[in-house]
């Protein structure tokens, strides 16, 4: 017993030994660099809110008329309505009976600017003004966000070999990477413009299509960093 506790004493004692050496060397020989990479994407997935409510038609137009009023107007828009259009919420008083008023919201998917503008006017002729802009993003966003890691990645690689070579020597190893980036949020600027979307809603569905090259919807922009330190050979 006595043996086993001397031996791992040993070992402990040197483990940090070995530890600091492999540090010190590193340390007394390396180079440490960022690498940074962007890109700007164009986006293809647009969600909308869309709420219908008795109180705008004063309890006169049920949910279920303007339900169906609306999936008619959305149909003849190309929207599949079973695959872009699901409900998120509803008012308890949607399933009551009587005079209680009720509403009911749904999410809409759309792929383009121009049906974005259609469906804003074709539901505005409709009484259902209720839309509102909720997401904007892209289809393959986690792929072109790996792209734009990777890119960094080799960024520093380069900025490493480029400092190296002006002292005559090379970037080898590397031996620490740095990736802060895990709750990078995309940079969408201001992808919507108010005042284009009124412009649009203010036209019947088929005049929207033409405005939809009014809607400012802007690239949406991924910037990541990379920190890593290269042996210096």
């Amino acid at each position: 017993m006595k043996k086993l506790i001397l031996m791992a004493a040993v070992m402990l004692s040197v483990l940090p030994a070995a530890a600091q050496e492999q540090a010190s060397k590193f340390d007394a020989s390396y180079i440490q660099v960022w690498g940074q990479a962007e890109k700007e994407i164009t986006p293809d997935e647009f969600y909308l809110s869309v709420t219908i409510n008795e109180k705008d038609s004063k309890g006169k137009i049920s949910i279920q008329t303007q339900e169906r009023a609306m999936l008619d107007a959305l149909k003849k828009l190309g929207v599949d309505t079973q695959k872009q259009l699901r409900v998120v919420d509803m008012s308890s008083e949607y399933f009551k009976k009587g005079n209680a008023l009720a509403w009911k919201q749904f999410q809409l998917k759309l792929n383009t600017p121009e049906q974005v503008a259609q469906v804003f006017g074709s539901l505005n002729n409709l009484g259902i003004s209720n839309v509102s802009m909720e997401k904007v993003t892209h289809s393959q966003l986690d792929q072109y966000k790996n792209e734009v890691r990777i890119a960094a990645m080799k960024s520093a690689q380069t900025n490493a070999q480029t400092l190296a070579g002006a002292i005559g020597q090379k970037a080898g190893k590397c031996f620490y990477i740095y990736d802060s980036n895990n709750d990078v949020v995309p940079y969408y600027g201001n992808v919507f413009m108010a005042r284009s979307m009124k412009a649009a809603v203010a036209n019947d569905a088929a005049e929207a299509a033409g405005e939809a090259a009014g809607l400012d919807f802007k690239t949406i922009k991924l910037k990541y960093s990379i920190q890593a330190k290269f042996v210096l050979e």
